[in-house]
C-alpha cells in the first residue's frame, strides 16, 4: 500500500516540480546574503504574513530558538502554555543555551486566555524577579489536537503583551492550517505579533525549512543568533525553491486535509475502544482516546497491516492527515482501523507483551514535530 503514513505531516514528499526546481536553482553563498532564491523565499514569505522581513531556517526548533534568544536576554523568563512546543519538545534549548527562565500555565483546549499570562507578569523593577520578556502562543496548538487560537485572543494576548512592555512569539509551525480553518489570512492572524515562526516541511509538502518573521531590525538580530547556533547554510537555494512552491500551493491543498481529518473522526467515533469528539477536530491531526485496549497494541496491529500511526501515550493516539493521503488512503486506512478494532487479542495485550520499540510520549522517545 501507498501513502499509508498518519504519524506525522512531517513525513510528506517533495513534489516532481520541487524535485526540478531544486535541481535548477540559482544558488549564492546565503551566509553572505547572496543567494537570490533564498531571498526570493524570504521577501515572498514577510509579504504572505504582513511582516517586515524573514529568516530561512533549517527547522521549526531552531526559528523558535532563534526568538527566544533574540527577545530575551540571561535570567528574562518566557511565558506560555505547558503543552507549547518551545517548552515539551525543543531541549530546554532557551534554558540551557540563552539562560532564559520558562514559565507556564495550562489550558486543556490550547487556547490562552489574557488573564492566564497577567497572572505571571513579573514586578521587572524587583532584583528578586526575574524579567518578563516573552508570551509564546502555539497556533495551531499540536498537543491540543490541532486546535486554532482565535484571531481575537491571539490580539487580545498581542495588546496586552504591547500595554506591558512584552514581545508576542506566535509557533507557526501550521500557521496554513490555521489560516484554511479559520478564513482569515495567515497575515491577519499574527498582526499583533512581534514574531512568528512557520514550517514548510510539514502540510506545506517541502523536504526541509522553516521561516521566521518579524521587523527588519528584529530578523537582522536573529540572523547573529541563527549563526551562533549553526544554522548559516551556504548555497541553501536549493532547499528554499522547494519552499517557494510550498509556499504558493501548499496552502490551499490544507482544507482537504482537514476534511480527511473530520471524516476519521466520525469513523473512529462508532469504533469499540476509541474515545473521540468528532466535533472538536478543527484541523488535520485527529487525537483519540482507548478504554480497554493499549495503544502500542493498536499501533503493531495497524502497522501489520500497513498503517502507520503514533501512540502519544499508552492511552491515546494520533493520527495526522497530510497532502500524501488521499481519498483511496484514507479509505484503506478506515478498512485497517474496522479490521483491527475486531480484532479478539486487541484487548488482552498489554504493552509489554509488544514486540518492537514504540515511539511514547511519556516514554521520552518520541518528539512529536
Amino acid at each position: 500500500m501507498k501513502g499509508m503514513d498518519f504519524r506525522s505531516d512531517t513525513v510528506t514528499r517533495p513534489t516532481a516540480e520541487m524535485r526540478r526546481a531544486m535541481a535548477e536553482a540559482v544558488v549564492g553563498d546565503d551566509v553572505l546574503g547572496d543567494d537570490p532564491t533564498v531571498k526570493a523565499l524570504e521577501e515572498a514569505f514577510a509579504e504572505r504574513v504582513g511582516k517586515e522581513a524573514a529568516m530561512f531556517l533549517p527547522s521549526g526548533t531552531m526559528a523558535n530558538v532563534c526568538a527566544i534568544l533574540t527577545h530575551c536576554r540571561p535570567g528574562d523568563e518566557a511565558v506560555m502554555e505547558e503543552g507549547t512546543h518551545s517548552f515539551r519538545y525543543e531541549g530546554g534549548a532557551a534554558a540551557r543555551l540563552g539562560g532564559i527562565q520558562v514559565w507556564t500555565f495550562v489550558r486543556e483546549n490550547g487556547v490562552p486566555e489574557v488573564e492566564d499570562f497577567r497572572s505571571r507578569i513579573r514586578n521587572g523593577s524587583d532584583p528578586h524577579q526575574p524579567r518578563t520578556a516573552l508570551f509564546i502562543v502555539e497556533n495551531t496548538h499540536n498537543l491540543a489536537g490541532g486546535r486554532v487560537v482565535p484571531k481575537e485572543r491571539l490580539d487580545a494576548v498581542g495588546d496586552f503583551a504591547h500595554e506591558r512592555g512584552v514581545k508576542l512569539h506566535v509557533d507557526g509551525a501550521r500557521l496554513f492550517n490555521a489560516e484554511a480553518a479559520s478564513g482569515i489570512p495567515a497575515a491577519e492572524l499574527v498582526s499583533k505579533a512581534d514574531s512568528l515562526m512557520c514550517c514548510l516541511s510539514k502540510g506545506l509538502g517541502a523536504p526541509v525549512g522553516s521561516l521566521l518573521a518579524g521587523e527588519e531590525a528584529f530578523i537582522q538580530e536573529a540572523r547573529r543568533v541563527r549563526k551562533a547556533l549553526g544554522g548559516g547554510m551556504r548555497q541553501a537555494g536549493i532547499l528554499a525553491a522547494a519552499g517557494l512552491i510550498a509556499l504558493k500551493d501548499g496552502p490551499a491543498a490544507l482544507a482537504a486535509d482537514h476534511a480527511r481529518a473530520k471524516k476519521l473522526a466520525m469513523v473512529l467515533a462508532d469504533l469499540p475502544g476509541f474515545v473521540i469528539d468528532p466535533s472538536e477536530v478543527e484541523t488535520n491531526m485527529v487525537y483519540v482516546g482507548l478504554e480497554g485496549i493499549s495503544g502500542p497494541a493498536v499501533v503493531e496491529a495497524c502497522g501489520k497491516r500497513g498503517l502507520l500511526v503514533l501512540a502519544v501515550r499508552e492511552d491515546r493516539l494520533r493520527f495526522v492527515l497530510h497532502r500524501d493521503l488521499d481519498d483511496e488512503a484514507l479509505g484503506q486506512a478506515i478498512q485497517i482501523l474496522n479490521e483491527v478494532a475486531k480484532d479478539p487479542f486487541l484487548k488482552q495485550r498489554g504493552k509489554a507483551q509488544i514486540s518492537g520499540k514504540f515511539p511514547m510520549d511519556d516514554g521520552a522517545t518520541w518528539e512529536p514535530s
